[in-house]
């Protein structure tokens, strides 16, 4: 009977696994992807740009990458495999991301320098309104990033995890079962504050042409945003976390947590 319930406990937890990995790995590939556009955060909700001044000699909007969208639901996803994995399953699951990433954009670039069909630029030759449109021209164009871009990218996801699991385990110890909005919402404040940053350095300064003072004013600008999503998605956290105390049993779930803050001690 009780090993039994134990192949049971460990078939809830794979599961688990394997549905938070998905969702990471699903969400975390599409922010790379897509966010190669760039929208208007303020023409979304219908509001005029914000003209911020920074630094003096920038005045900046909420323009922001596509991506933004969709890495919200990363931070909660990996919050979560933080609480019940620990560091051993964020440093699993970040590390098979970058890989899969990396992987992602060489296949891409590969299918983007393939000669294209003729008929397939014949019957894509127009666009909405007429005018002449070359389709192969605008699949580069779209899918391709800078080499800059995706060590940027890259090394900023790779330091903000570490970074995530550390301080969340670090405070965990500090609030127990209780108090799960500071240490999932201080840990992610914390690690896209050096993401925000890191990923504009390398991309745009160590690769590109921008100055320090572009790339803290922007920083400024991508953080901001991020510190209201964080703290606007705090509610999601509770309710993740009672699906998965329901799923797996609450008193199984809290040693689940124990067991992965005693694992989880250095920053590596």
């Amino acid at each position: 009977m009780v090993n039994q319930t134990e192949a049971t406990l460990q078939s809830k937890k794979n599961n688990l696994f394997l549905v938070l990995a998905g969702i990471f790995i699903t969400n975390a590939l599409l922010a790379e992807i897509v966010g190669v556009k760039i929208f208007s955060a303020e023409k979304t909700v219908g509001l005029s740009p914000a003209q911020i001044k920074l630094f003096g000699e920038f005045v900046l909007d909420f323009n922001l990458t596509a991506g933004v969208i969709l890495w919200p639901v990363v931070f909660i996803t990996t919050d979560i495999i933080n609480e019940y994995f620990g560091k051993k399953g964020v440093k699993k699951i970040s590390y098979l991301t970058a890989g899969l990433i990396a992987f992602s954009f060489v296949v891409i670039y590969i299918i983007t320098i393939l000669p294209p069909a003729v008929f397939w630029l014949d019957i894509n030759n127009t666009d909405g309104s007429g005018g002449t449109f070359n389709i192969d021209f605008a699949f580069k164009k779209i899918f391709r990033q800078g080499l800059g871009i995706i060590i940027g990218s890259l090394t900023a996801f790779l330091i903000g995890q570490l970074l995530d699991v550390f301080i969340f385990q670090k405070l965990r110890k500090y609030t127990g079962s209780k108090m799960i909005w500071l240490r999932a919402t201080g840990s992610t404040l914390v690690s896209q504050f050096v993401d925000s940053f890191v990923v504009l350095g390398i991309a745009f300064y160590i690769f590109g042409n921008w100055s320090l003072s572009q790339v803290a004013a922007v920083g400024v600008i991508n953080y901001i945003y991020k510190f209201v999503v964080a703290i606007v998605l705090t509610p999601l956290i509770y309710f993740a976390h009672n699906i998965i105390d329901s799923y797996l049993g609450k008193e199984d779930a809290n040693l689940m947590a124990e067991e992965a803050t005693k694992e989880s001690n250095s920053f590596f």
